[in-house]
């Protein structure tokens, strides 16, 4: 049977390689129904059905892959993080953002989770939004 620390990265891995699948129902599945949402730069929103609409706008917006994944947890497995790149195009226009012609774009990204009863608890996302400006050409 594999550690509380292990069932932790398993859980972060699945996390993301469902992401990438594209499917949001199973994606979903992973979240406790009161799940927090901390979005980079932003505010925090709370439960599956905010974090729903998160993915629909940003499944209209952006085409979106994680890349070389590195995951971390704490021994307990009540905490994880994860690093990686994310590797996207900008196919509509955010609100408040630059408009979107097809934008390529690679950043670094850093993630920290916390789990409940095998499910996310919690996910903190941080990105340089500078850099993702100056990738889509919109820098100052």
């Amino acid at each position: 049977m594999p550690s509380s620390q292990q069932r932790a990265i398993n859980l972060i891995q699945n996390y993301y390689n469902t992401f990438n699948s594209g499917d949001r129902v199973a994606f979903l599945a992973l979240l406790t129904e009161n799940v927090a949402h901390d979005i980079n730069q932003g505010g925090t929103e709370s439960g599956k059905d905010a974090f729903r609409a998160f993915l629909t706008r940003m499944d209209r917006c952006y085409r979106e892959q994680v890349r070389e994944l590195v995951v971390f947890a704490s021994e307990d497995g009540t905490r994880g993080a994860a690093e990686f790149f994310i590797e996207g195009e900008y196919l509509a226009t955010d609100n408040g953002l630059p408009p979107a012609k097809g934008q390529r774009y690679r950043l670094p990204v850093g993630a920290f989770f916390e789990l409940q009863n095998g499910r996310v608890s919690r996910v903190t996302n941080y990105y340089n939004l500078e850099e993702w400006l100056r990738q889509v050409g919109a820098a100052k």
